[in-house]
C-alpha cells in the first residue's frame, strides 16, 4: 500500500479521513472565534492564549485517569460520542454572557474529553490499514489537518468579519456535530482492542510501563517539549497582530502541510532518522527574528518556513511505534497525544505569562530559544535508540514473544493489519 489510491480504496479510511478532517475543522473555527473573544472580553494575552491552547492541561488529567479507555472502548462509539461532547461544549460557549470563567470551565472538561481521542482514533486507523501503509495513512490525516487549518483560519477570519464571534463558534459546533455523525454512520462496528475495564489504577501502571525504557522516554520528550513551546509562540499570534492573527496560523498550517506532504510521501526511510534533529532546530530558529518585531511580509514566511519543522513528529512517532508493544498502541498514542497537547496549553501559558510582562514578539523569540535548547540538550539521547523499523527493546522481549505467539493463532488477513507503523504532527486545538 505505496499510493494514496491504495489507501482510500481501503474499506473506511475515507470516512476516517473526512471525520477526523471535519473535527479539525471544527476546533479551528471554534478556537480562533473563542480565543478573539477571550481577547476583545479582557485585553490579555494570556487568557487569549488560554482560551485557544489552555484546554491542552486538562490532557494531563485525563492522560493520568481515563487513558486505559482508549483500548477498552469501541472505537466507532467512543470516536462519535466524544465529537458529539465537543459540539455541546462548543455550542454552550456561544451562550451570550457567558462569564469568562465558565467559558474555561467547559474548556477544560473539553480538554479532559480529549484526551482518550488520539488513541481511540489512531489506534483504530492501525485496524483499518495494513503494516505498510501507516505511515502514508498517517500522514494523509497530517495534510488533511494543515489543509483544514488554512481553510479554517481563513473561513474563521471571514465568519468573525461577517458573523461575531459566538456566532463563529456555533459553526465550530456544527462543524463538530458533522464529525460525530459520519463516525456513527459510516465506520464499522469493532470491539475494543483490549479487555477489562477501564481504571484509573490500569492508566497508571501502562503510563508507568511506557515510560520505564529510556527510548521510549526521549522519544516522548522529543514529542512534547520543542513543539509545544513553539505552539506556544503561536499562540500569541493574536495579540501580535489582532487583526491579521488568522493570516499567521494560515500560513503556519501551509508550512506543516508542506513538510507533512514531504516526509510522508518522498523521503526515503534511510533519511528519516538523520531528518529528525534538522527539523526541529527549523521548527524554532526562524521564531528567533521576533526578537526585531518584524512586520507581516517577514512574519509570514519566517512562520511558514519554521512549521515545515513539525514534520519531525511523524518521524518520531514512527520510531515510538516500534518501540511499543501492540496490546499498547492505542495507549501509548493517547499518551503522546495527550502529552503533545498539555505541554502546547504549558508552553501558551508561559508565552503568555512572557508577553504579559515584555511584549509578544519578544516572548516569541525567547520560546525559540529554550525549544532549541531542549532539542540540542535531547539529541544524544536519541542517537540509537530503536530504528523505524518495528523492533523492540530489550525491556520488551517478553511483550514480543506474546505478540509472536498471539499473532500465530490469527488468521493471515487479521496478522496482516497488526500494529507497526509510525504515528501527528501538532493536533492544534483538538485534532488530538
Amino acid at each position: 500500500m505505496r499510493t494514496c489510491q491504495q489507501l482510500f480504496r481501503t474499506p473506511e479510511f475515507t470516512l476516517l479521513f473526512l471525520a477526523s478532517s471535519a473535527q479539525v475543522a471544527a476546533s479551528t473555527v471554534s478556537g480562533l472565534a473563542l480565543g478573539t473573544l477571550v481577547f476583545g472580553s479582557t485585553g490579555s494575552p494570556l487568557l487569549s492564549s488560554l482560551a485557544m491552547f489552555g484546554p491542552s492541561l486538562a490532557q494531563l488529567v485525563g492522560a493520568a485517569t481515563l487513558l486505559s479507555a482508549a483500548d477498552r472502548l469501541p472505537p466507532r462509539a467512543a470516536m462519535s460520542g466524544l465529537a458529539l461532547l465537543f459540539a455541546l461544549g462548543t455550542a454552550a460557549q456561544a451562550i451570550p454572557g457567558l462569564p469568562v470563567w465558565a467559558a474555561f470551565a467547559l474548556l477544560a472538561g473539553q480538554g479532559l474529553l480529549a484526551s482518550l481521542g488520539g488513541g481511540v482514533r489512531y489506534g483504530l486507523l492501525n485496524e483499518i490499514v495494513a503494516k505498510e501503509g501507516y505511515l502514508l495513512g498517517r500522514s494523509l490525516l497530517n495534510m488533511a489537518a494543515g489543509t483544514m487549518q488554512i481553510c479554517g483560519y481563513a473561513a474563521g477570519g471571514l465568519l468573525l468579519a461577517g458573523l461575531s464571534p459566538r456566532g463563529t463558534l456555533l459553526v465550530g459546533a456544527a462543524l463538530h456535530t458533522g464529525a460525530a455523525l459520519l463516525a456513527r454512520f459510516g465506520l464499522g462496528a469493532r470491539p475494543a482492542r483490549s479487555g477489562g475495564r477501564p481504571s484509573v489504577a490500569e492508566t497508571w501502571r501502562t503510563n508507568a510501563r511506557l515510560w520505564s525504557a529510556k527510548p521510549r522516554r526521549y522519544v516522548y520528550l522529543a514529542l512534547w517539549v520543542p513543539n509545544g513551546l513553539i505552539v506556544g509562540a503561536e499562540s500569541l499570534f493574536v495579540p501580535y497582530a489582532p487583526g491579521r492573527s488568522g493570516l499567521l496560523f494560515a500560513f503556519a498550517a501551509l508550512g506543516m502541510l508542506a513538510g507533512d506532504t514531504l516526509t510522508g510521501r518522498f523521503v526515503p526511510a534511510r533519511w528519516r532518522e538523520r531528518l529528525g534533529a534538522p527539523l526541529r532546530m527549523l521548527l524554532a530558529a526562524p521564531y528567533l527574528m521576533f526578537a526585531l518585531h518584524p512586520d507581516l511580509p517577514l512574519a509570514l514566511p519566517a512562520v511558514m518556513l519554521a512549521s515545515v519543522g513539525y514534520a519531525a513528529s511523524l518521524l518520531l512517532q514512527e520510531r515510538l511505534m516500534s518501540l511499543v508493544p501492540q496490546e499498547l498502541s492505542g495507549h501509548a498514542l493517547g499518551l503522546h497525544s495527550s502529552g503533545m497537547l498539555a505541554m502546547q496549553g504549558v508552553g501558551a501559558a508561559l508565552a503568555g505569562a512572557v508577553a504579559a510582562r515584555t511584549s509578544p514578539a519578544t516572548a516569541m523569540a525567547l520560546m525559540a530559544v529554550v525549544s532549541i535548547a531542549v532539542t540540542l540538550r535531547l539529541a544524544p539521547g536519541l542517537r540509537g535508540s530503536g530504528g523505524t523499523g518495528g523492533q523492540q527493546p530489550p525491556q520488551s522481549q517478553h511483550s514480543q514473544h506474546s505478540q509472536h505467539s498471539s499473532a500465530s493463532q490469527q488468521s493471515p488477513s487479521q496478522q496482516s493489519i497488526s500494529l507497526h507503523g509510525p504515528w501527528r504532527r501538532r493536533p492544534l486545538q483538538g485534532s488530538s
